[in-house]
């Protein structure tokens, strides 16, 4: 069979059937990544990081909107920085990549490949720093970190990966407070009206915060396998780093003190969230917002007169403000372009041939419905620009109530147990708060606290895993 009878794509597995190699599949055959030469660590191709790009042009829109402005910090941390906030080394000591040689010689001092950068940027805040009236410091970078993963999976778990990490430096702790929040909101932001990807935002329990904070928030995404995707993390500091890294600054009493520091960060993880919350049998399906292309045209029997001009006049119009691509592949069929473009997930399809230029209108396909409708030539760019925004609300509520189906109530530890073998979700329980609760609920179910939500209800007195007096509503999940 040659390749312009070839009708349709190779095969996804479903989902229902094994969903990791359902992932694998997706991730591979829509070009989106490739896995390198160095275990652990992947390639990320020009389809799958022109998403990245969507994402990161958003939120440094977002970032700079706040007042923050962007820097570069090296990626050789020194081992005697690394080691200058204990609780913080003794977190990613496992996961550390080690330079210990300069071409031939040994270095004097082992460089860590930066895991997160609170270390060096705290290193030249001490350098930088001087009065009240320098504050607050608002940077953030976007860069790559390195962690020696065991487990990796492409964009969900890599041993190195993209993303932004804010850190800030603040008079007050309430100040603090205000910034880990306020960006906890622009990522949930982000999450919601760019991603379409609904999230569950609150703290993180002392387990589970970051190494050296002290308070962590989070975002909390569900992914069709059940399980949950932190999605995103707010840390406020407070003085942990400031202290250790003598970073002061003569405050308006005219006293040294130490400032209040705050970081924060979502990397391209946010891509694993989205083929998980949206994708289908047949690959992916892309929320408009971050979709490379968000209209294919594919032209019907391109070699009669007058389709290739229109195709043209059409893509003219549409591409000031859409991003919109012609697909005239003589060596394809129209059936097979269908099928790839569905499988990429490209939010909406044109298609148009001799007898749609004959009564002037073309065929618009959605991706998220599968659902096809004539539309007027002379009205299509505003039809497409109203459906974009449609694909988007729909694809949010589809997640809303996908997460709602898998979200359940317990009263019993065993209740919790059945529902993490049989139909894994978010469990909304009453807890304690006691790390040997928490321990025994991992140790029993593989499930952890993914957060402590800041809207609380109240489900009852007791934690139902162990019986004392609950002290919190919480998220619990099985986790990526």
């Amino acid at each position: 069979m040659g390749k312009k009878d070839k009708q349709f794509v190779a095969e996804i597995t479903p989902m229902e059937v094994d969903f990791a190699q359902w992932y694998t599949d997706v991730i591979l055959k829509t070009d989106l990544v490739d896995y390198s030469p160095v275990k652990g660590f992947m390639v990320i191709k020009p389809y799958g990081y022109a998403i990245w790009e969507n994402i990161q042009k958003y939120m440094d829109d977002r970032f700079k909107e706040t007042g923050h402005k962007n820097c570069y910090f090296p990626l050789l941390i020194p081992e005697s920085l690394l080691k200058k906030e204990a609780e913080h080394v003794e977190g990613f000591a496992p996961e550390v990549a080690w330079v210990t040689h300069g071409g031939q010689e040994e270095l004097a001092e082992r460089l860590c490949v930066r895991p997160t950068s609170e270390t060096i940027i705290c290193e030249m805040y001490s350098k930088w720093l001087k009065s009240y009236r320098d504050l607050p410091f608002l940077y953030n970078q976007w860069c790559s970190v390195v962690r020696w993963e065991k487990s990796t999976r492409p964009f969900l778990r890599t041993s190195e990966f993209l993303w932004q990490e804010g850190h800030t430096l603040h008079e007050t702790y309430e100040e603090a407070q205000e910034e880990t929040l306020q960006m906890l909101q622009i990522y949930k932001e982000t999450a919601e009206e760019l991603l379409a990807m609904p999230v569950v935002v609150g703290r993180k329990s002392e387990k589970e915060k970051f190494a050296g904070a002290h308070a962590t928030y989070t975002m909390e995404a569900l992914m069709h396998d059940g399980k949950a995707l932190q999605a995103g993390t707010s840390h406020n500091l407070a003085q942990h780093f400031t202290t250790a890294f003598d970073i002061n600054y003569l405050d308006r009493d005219g006293e040294l003190k130490h400032p209040y520091h705050t970081s924060w960060g979502v990397s391209t993880r946010l891509i694993g969230g989205i083929i998980m919350v949206h994708g289908d049998n047949r690959g992916l399906v892309l929320p408009p917002g971050i979709a490379p292309v968000q209209v294919v045209i594919v032209p019907i029997a391109a070699h009669k007169g007058g389709v290739t001009e229109k195709v043209d006049e059409i893509f003219a119009h549409l591409k000031k403000d859409i991003r919109v691509e012609v697909d005239d592949r003589e060596n394809y069929s129209p059936g097979w372009k269908f099928n790839e473009w569905e499988m990429k997930g490209v939010p909406l399809r044109i298609e148009i041939g001799p007898k749609d230029i004959e009564n002037q209108q073309a065929v618009l396909f959605r991706r998220d419905t599968l659902e096809k409708e004539v539309v007027a030539l002379d009205q299509l760019k505003e039809k497409v620009q109203g459906l974009l925004g449609d694909v988007h609300n729909n694809l949010l509520l589809k997640a809303k109530n996908m997460r709602d189906e898998k979200t359940y109530y317990i009263k019993n530890f065993d209740e919790m147990k059945e529902i993490m073998q049989t139909k894994p979700g978010f469990v909304k329980a009453m807890w304690c708060q006691e790390r040997e609760c928490e321990d025994k609920i991992k140790a029993e179910t593989a499930a952890t606290v993914r957060c402590i939500p800041f809207e609380q209800e109240k489900l009852g007195e007791t934690c139902p895993f162990c019986g004392k007096e609950a002290k919190v509503m919480a998220y619990f999940a099985k986790a990526y």
